[in-house]
C-alpha cells in the first residue's frame, strides 16, 4: 500500500526537522549563532487521471484530474540571518557587528573563513586571534606594552603603548560580505567557508558599501528564541505522530484485506 511509503517519509522529514530544531536549542548561549529553518518539499506525483487531458471525442477537458502524491522530502535548511541581541563584556577584544557582513579568518590550512563571532584574544606574540588560536583578517599585532587599545566603529585599531601619549594605528578590522550569505558553508568552530552559491567574499569598510560597523566591548548573541523554537519542536512531534498513525492504519486495512481475501 502506497500510504505507508508516504507516511514513512513525513515520519522521515520530521525526524530531521526535530534535529534541526535541537541543533538550533543546543546553540541557544552561542555566540553569533544564526538559527536554522527546515524547508520541504513534496514529491513526485502519480497522474490517475491527468489534468488537462480530453475526456471526450467532442473535446471536453478535464478540469482537475487526478493526483495521488508520494510524501515529502526533507529539501533545504535555510539559516536566518537576523541581528542577534548585542551583549555588553567590556573586553577590548570583543568584537560585535552591527548590521550585515563576517570578520576574516585564515585558517591553518591555509583557507579563509569567516564567522560572527567576536571573541578575540592576543595570542604569545600579540597576534589578534580566535579561541582556537586561528588569526583574524590579514594579520593584526597588538603590541606588548600596549596601555589601551581602541576599535573605532569604522574597524581603525589605535593603541597607546609605553610612554607614548598619542595613540597610533595598528591595523584595520575589515567586514566581508556576500552577495548570499545563506550559501555559506558552516565548518563549525563558528566558522563558515564560501561556496559556489554564496559567491565570492566582498571586502568594505565596516559604516560602508552595505556592510554592518563595529562594536568594541561588545559581542552579539544568536539569534535563537526560546519559545519558537518550543513551538516548532511540538508541531514537529504532532506532525510525526500522525503520520505513525497513517502507518497504522494503513497496515490495520491491509490487514483486513488480507482476512477477507482468506
Amino acid at each position: 500500500m502506497q500510504a505507508l511509503h508516504t507516511a514513512a517519509t513525513g515520519m522521515r522529514a520530521q525526524e530531521l526537522n526535530v534535529q534541526t530544531v535541537a541543533n538550533n536549542i543546543s546553540n541557544i548561549r552561542t555566540t553569533g549563532f544564526k538559527k536554522q529553518n527546515a524547508e520541504f518539499q513534496d514529491l513526485l506525483y502519480e497522474n490517475v487521471r491527468r489534468v488537462g487531458s480530453s475526456s471526450s471525442n467532442s473535446g471536453t477537458i478535464v478540469p482537475t484530474g487526478v493526483q495521488i502524491g508520494s510524501g515529502v522530502k526533507f529539501a533545504a535548511t535555510s539559516r536566518v540571518l537576523t541581528q542577534g541581541p548585542l551583549e555588553q563584556t567590556q573586553q577590548p577584544l570583543n568584537l560585535a557587528i552591527r548590521g550585515e557582513g563576517y570578520f576574516e579568518i585564515q585558517l591553518p590550512d591555509g583557507r579563509t573563513a569567516y564567522t560572527r563571532d567576536g571573541s578575540f584574544e592576543r595570542n604569545q606574540d600579540g597576534e589578534v586571534v580566535t579561541l582556537d588560536g586561528y588569526q583574524v583578517g590579514g594579520g593584526i599585532t597588538i603590541p606588548q606594552d600596549a596601555r589601551s587599545i581602541n576599535i573605532s566603529t569604522d574597524g581603525q585599531i589605535e593603541v597607546v603603548a609605553g610612554d607614548d601619549a598619542n595613540p597610533t594605528n595598528v591595523g584595520q578590522v575589515d567586514i566581508i560580505n556576500f552577495i548570499n550569505p545563506g550559501g555559506l558553508e558552516a565548518i563549525g568552530d563558528n566558522l563558515f567557508v564560501e561556496t559556489a552559491a554564496s559567491g565570492n567574499p566582498q571586502t568594505g569598510t565596516p559604516g560602508e558599501e552595505g556592510v554592518g560597523d563595529v562594536l568594541q566591548g561588545f559581542l552579539e548573541g544568536s539569534n535563537v528564541e526560546a519559545v519558537r523554537e518550543i513551538s516548532d519542536l511540538i508541531a514537529a512531534q504532532r506532525a510525526y505522530e500522525l503520520n505513525s498513525r497513517v502507518i497504522s492504519a494503513a497496515d490495520e486495512m491491509m490487514q483486513s484485506a488480507g482476512q477477507i481475501l482468506r
